[in-house]
């Protein structure tokens, strides 16, 4: 079961059912309400239209016997006076309640009809109830109860209609039959129950089926990825459909994501191959030497070693450095003012044939201390390496940002190898000999920690007509705003 309603179609049918069933019922519930109350009032209009008719007699007849009430089995009628009792009713009712009356036969007496005792008396009478105008009230009550008319019961509204006239004041009961309005109300809710499940069937199966034929992409990817996975193959793609959904947003970010992932991969592979092979050469000359060294004491070349191992050191801090970078090791929160930076660097460095210029301006950064160190020191080793008879150090504030330059007047960078000298283990033609570059690593790790402390650095040709090295640093102030 659990794994059942742990699929997506499963539960994109159930939720729609349970949405459809709850639509279905309150708007079920709203109709019969409707309906019912409809039809009551239906039965309250014949009731009370009935009941006006009899007290629209009661202000022209001289005697009750003289009413003509309806004979319909579905209308009883009662005729109430003032005192309570009845003094006309319909002909086959035999009992009655909700009216406050539950007498079926009139009581005629003391009800103000006497025997005729001769003319006189009978134009007395005759005046007396010859009828002078009456008052039929507007506004009914109305009730529910029940009447046995000719042995058949049923559920009634009554209409009570109050009448004041010459003869008296009465209430006129009249009953308008609920029997329509269970027998509708009854089969509405038969067709409600019946209708209701075969429709929640028909949404749970078109949801199903439609939300299958939607999250087959779905399957697909899902299939492609466990096969990446099992091959490790990450040349393969996952199929994008032919829509602009999710699904297809789905896979085609999955597609990048298999791509940055192979990028990423494949540099590794390349990372770990050039380290082999940078690390293979300084390892092999060592031993080299140490072995004829062990042999051959005298001819033991302490300086070369001395000189190897130097390089292994450094290529051993620089793949490390990396391999932090790479981590995402943050640069940390110190400040560090690149003016005073720049002349330590520059003290504790041999000039050798190389004039070194400087035009330092006092400018902070905020990032870690050693990394802008093997920043700045990289970017000194490369242009002592590469100039002629000059190397140029300022540094600025631009606006937001703290600039630092290292510029010679070397041969330059040319316009479509500036990228690439910032890639791993890349050497230009004129830098692959051991002597006189490194790894190929300084600019890499260079841009790195750049990226890493929110700013930027390239290189373009300088005045002097070499390679101009312009490294950009957010100042503090920015970076709090």
């Amino acid at each position: 079961m659990s794994r059942l309603f742990g699929s997506v179609r499963a539960r994109a049918s159930l939720g729609a059912s349970l949405v459809v069933a709850l639509a279905l019922v309150a708007a079920g519930a709203a109709v019969l309400l409707a309906l019912r109350d409809n039809l009551t009032d239906q039965a309250g209009s014949r009731a009370d239209s009935a009941a006006r008719k009899v007290a629209s007699q009661l202000l022209t007849v001289r005697s009750f016997g003289d009413l003509d009430l309806p004979d319909d089995e579905d209308q009883p009628i009662q005729v109430v006076d003032g005192d309570g009792r009845l003094v006309a009713a319909s002909d086959d009712l035999q009992s009655i309640s909700g009216t406050g009356v539950d007498q079926v036969k009139p009581d005629r007496r003391g009800a103000g009809e006497k025997e005729d005792s001769g003319d006189g008396d009978r134009e007395d009478r005759e005046d007396r109830e010859d009828p002078e105008g009456g008052e039929i009230d507007d506004e009914p009550t109305f009730t529910k109860g029940s009447a046995t008319i000719d042995g058949e019961s049923a559920e009634y509204r009554f209409a009570a209609v109050e009448v004041s006239s010459p003869k008296g004041d009465f209430t006129v009961y009249a009953g308008g039959s609920l029997s329509d309005e269970k027998s509708a109300v009854s089969t509405a809710l038969t067709a409600m129950l019946i209708g209701f499940p075969v429709l929640l069937a028909v949404v749970a199966g078109v949801t199903w089926l439609v939300t299958r034929r939607a999250l087959r992409p779905v399957a697909a990817i899902t299939a492609e990825m466990s096969a990446i996975t099992a091959s490790e193959d990450l040349a393969r793609r996952v199929p994008e459909p032919d829509t602009h959904d999710e699904i297809a947003r789905l896979a085609r970010t999955t597609n990048e994501t298999l791509t940055a992932l192979q990028t990423s991969v494949e540099r590794q592979r390349r990372f770990v191959a050039d380290a082999s092979h940078e690390l293979r050469s300084p390892i092999a000359s060592l031993r080299t030497q140490l072995e004829v060294g062990a042999a051959h004491p005298e001819l033991l070349d302490v300086d070369g070693a001395v000189e190897d191992t130097v390089r292994l050191q450094e290529l051993a801090a620089d793949l490390l450095l990396l391999a932090r970078l790479d981590a995402g090791e943050k640069p940390g929160e110190g400040r560090v003012d690149l003016a005073a930076f720049a002349r330590e660097e520059l003290s504790q460095r041999t000039r050798d044939h190389i004039d070194v210029h400087t035009d330092l301006k006092s400018v902070e950064v905020a990032g870690s201390r050693s990394q802008l160190a093997r920043v700045l020191g990289n970017l000194l080793n490369n242009a002592q390496r590469h100039a002629r008879s000059r190397v140029t150090v300022t540094t600025r504030s631009d606006g937001a940002w703290a600039v630092l330059e290292v510029s010679d007047d070397g041969s330059g960078v040319p316009a479509s190898e500036r990228e690439r000298i910032f890639e791993r283990f890349v050497r230009l033609d004129d830098a692959r000999t051991r002597d006189e570059g490194g790894a190929g690593l300084g600019l890499a790790i260079a841009r790195d920690v750049a990226v890493r402390h929110g700013g930027t650095l390239v290189v373009r040709a300088a005045p002097s007509g070499g390679a101009l090295f312009e490294l950009r640093l957010p100042s503090p102030q920015s970076s709090a705003e």
